[in-house]
């Protein structure tokens, strides 16, 4: 029997650490929120390896008194509060007295502060969360913290960490955020000894924002603001230039604290279809300011997770006021009339009305945690006939189309829509599967058995969009769009296997101005752009000239698939190794194949069949849809009550 015993304080701090500090990205947070706490106007940031080696964090702000140097790392020590009851009314970013604790155990840490009222500074050295040294040093007004070999008594937790360039891509991410949220501080941001963020601190939102995301979003982005009694709401939403393919451009704060939260996005994307009919998450950057007491901010030790008090007002608040923008913005631009009622949320406050119930059925999705690469949950009607269909597999995220044609809902997670009539049946056991499975039961090795395929004798197209063969009374039913795209994805990443991209010169480079963040992304991975057959030129601070394109793009807008690339290696946590870069890049590219309701000559579609047997994978396009469908000279008589 196992007696009960109690851990030591050096093992109690490293599992507390392991709660607050989670990678580099933490430890920078954490010590800039601090810095922001204490009224800094300027703060500066210095990382190598990604944060690994080194991360220095230095302000001007309040300081630390020399009495409560050593005290400050201590487990629960904090000026922000005094007791329980200040929880529920927290005004800060940090309160919990565990940030500076949870470094000091798991780092070797220098504190140097000085406080305006003194001559000379404190100076703190620990190491494992034990204090080896302090005495007075020469220090400016403010606190400078560098941490040192992060994880160096914790080796289980570096086998866990990302590569040095993904943690540096995330601690420019977080830098940035924070940038946002504070644009009356000058934010300096160094990696490895370059300078990848400096802004200005001169309390202009939008300046920050030229400066995160360049001047082209800048330019493109509309203000808003509402009110109501207890909170208020403000900050720039994009218009459909500057949408793009996932989240990552969509920045939320509650009391200047950078938080996820399901319910802001789903108001904000909700407002955002209503007038933009385009399949892409809106650019915005929000801020709600609102009572302390009307949210929980001590849900998780991150404090990425709030609570709110009343979900429906926020969500009423923050839908009105970016409608009213986007509204308003469109009268501007085009003249069109406005119309004072809210497609979506009206303005009156009836709770038995329609809105409520538009509401209520909005906030039903609020079930998981968002994250960058996770869609929310809304089912939106999406027409199987369209382009819109290919965009929704692609990017495994919902279309955010405001005028879709009906009748299928399609979810996310589902698998493709396939009417039962049109599925085969066996008919030794009665059993439906796909041809997918037929073909692979009878010919198990790919690419050199697929005899059945080549066999295939063409029939015609239905609708344009769906090949119809027969073979040995079985009619098998292709679909022109998944099996071109199944025969583009293998032929480009053979090409790049081999190293022999057909590329074509662009008439007029694009250049193109990247976030820090995604030109750290593209420097990190330089060697896979130019082998896809890339040709890429530095042209300024995180700026690219692209001279050249992959041939296999066709009329494809190369400064959109350059950027779907960047988000899909930053959004794709799986993306480790070569191979799977590669194959995300030859997915992207594939979007050029034939589309549905185009018309094929006989001779296209032939061609198209014959180089879909010679596939290693026939059976599927590169986004797991099927691209063949068989129907049984069987299940055809039954359905004709031929047999029964």
């Amino acid at each position: 029997m196992n007696r009960i015993d109690i851990l030591s304080s050096e093992t109690s701090n490293k599992i507390a650490a392991g709660e607050v500090i989670e990678r580099p990205l933490s430890v920078v947070k954490e010590l800039v929120e601090n810095s922001i706490d204490a009224g800094s106007k300027n703060i500066t940031v210095l990382i190598q390896e990604g944060g690994l080696k080194t991360i220095n964090i230095t302000d001007d702000g309040s300081g630390i008194h020399p009495d409560d140097i050593e005290k400050s790392i201590l487990p629960h020590a904090t000026s922000k509060i005094s007791t329980i009851d200040d929880i529920f009314k927290i005004n800060t970013l940090g309160f919990r007295g565990e940030a500076l604790a949870s470094i000091a155990a798991i780092s070797k840490m220098n504190i140097t502060s000085r406080i305006k009222s003194m001559d000379f500074g404190r100076e703190l050295r620990v190491e494992g969360g034990f204090v080896k040294s302090i005495k007075d040093a020469a220090a400016n007004p403010g606190t400078s913290i560098v941490v040192n070999d992060l994880f160096f008594n914790v080796p289980a937790r570096l086998k866990f960490l990302k590569s040095t360039s993904k943690e540096s891509s995330s601690i420019t991410d977080i830098v940035s955020r924070l940038a946002l949220s504070h644009s009356d501080i000058c934010f300096i941001l160094k990696n490895n000894d370059k300078q990848v963020i400096h802004t200005f601190g001169n309390n202009n939102l939008q300046d920050v924002i030229r400066i995160i995301y360049g001047k082209s979003t800048g330019d493109n982005v509309t203000y808003f603001e509402n009110h109501m009694d207890t909170a208020t709401v403000y900050g720039y939403i994009g218009n459909a230039d500057v949408s793009r393919g996932s989240r990552n451009h969509q920045t939320i704060f509650v009391n200047k604290r950078y938080i996820r939260s399901k319910l802001v996005t789903a108001a904000v994307e909700n407002a955002f279809k209503s007038f933009l009919t385009i399949n892409k998450f809106p650019f915005f950057v929000l801020f709600l300011d609102i009572y302390p007491e009307l949210v929980d901010v001590n849900v998780h030790p991150t404090k990425s997770e709030i609570k709110f008090k009343n979900d429906r007002e926020i969500f009423k608040l923050v839908f009105d006021s970016i409608h009213k923008a986007i509204r308003e913005s469109l009268h501007d631009d085009f003249n069109i009339p406005i119309d004072t009622h809210s497609d979506i949320v009206n303005s009156s406050s009836d709770n038995e009305s329609v809105e409520g119930k538009q509401i209520h059925k909005n906030m039903s999705i609020f079930d998981n945690d968002i994250t960058d690469s996770k869609p929310i949950k809304v089912d939106i009607p999406i027409d199987l006939r369209s382009s819109d269909y290919e965009q929704h597999i692609d990017n495994n995220e919902p279309s955010v189309q405001s005028k879709p044609t009906p009748p299928a809902y399609i979810n996310e997670n589902a698998e493709p829509y396939i009417k039962p009539s049109a599925k085969p049946i066996d008919t030794d056991n009665n059993n439906k599967y796909t041809i997918n499975n037929r073909l692979k039961s009878d010919y198990t090795t790919p690419n050199k058995n697929n005899l059945k395929l080549k066999l295939l004798k063409y029939i015609g197209i239905f609708n344009n969009t769906y090949i119809l063969s027969e073979l040995n009374e079985e009619l098998f039913i292709i679909d022109q769009h998944a099996a071109h795209e199944r025969v583009m994805f293998e032929r480009y990443r053979e090409q790049i296997k081999q190293s022999h991209v057909s590329v074509q010169t662009l008439l007029t480079p694009i250049v193109l101005e990247l976030t820090p963040e995604e030109y750290s992304i593209y420097i990190d991975n330089i060697d896979i752009f130019k082998n896809s057959g890339f040709d890429i030129d530095i042209f300024g601070d995180n700026t690219i000239k692209i001279q050249a394109v992959p041939y296999i793009l066709g009329k494809l807008d190369g400064r959109n698939f350059f950027i779907q690339v960047i988000d899909s290696i930053k959004n794709d946590k799986s993306i480790d190794t070569l191979d799977l870069k590669y194959n995300s890049i030859a997915r992207l590219a594939c979007r050029s194949a034939v589309k549905a309701h185009q018309k094929l000559s006989e001779v296209e579609v032939k061609t198209l069949l014959q180089q879909l047997a010679e596939c290693e994978n026939p059976y599927n396009c590169p986004h797991g849809r099927p691209t063949i469908i068989s129907m049984s000279l069987y299940e055809i008589e039954k359905k004709f009550k031929r047999v029964q």
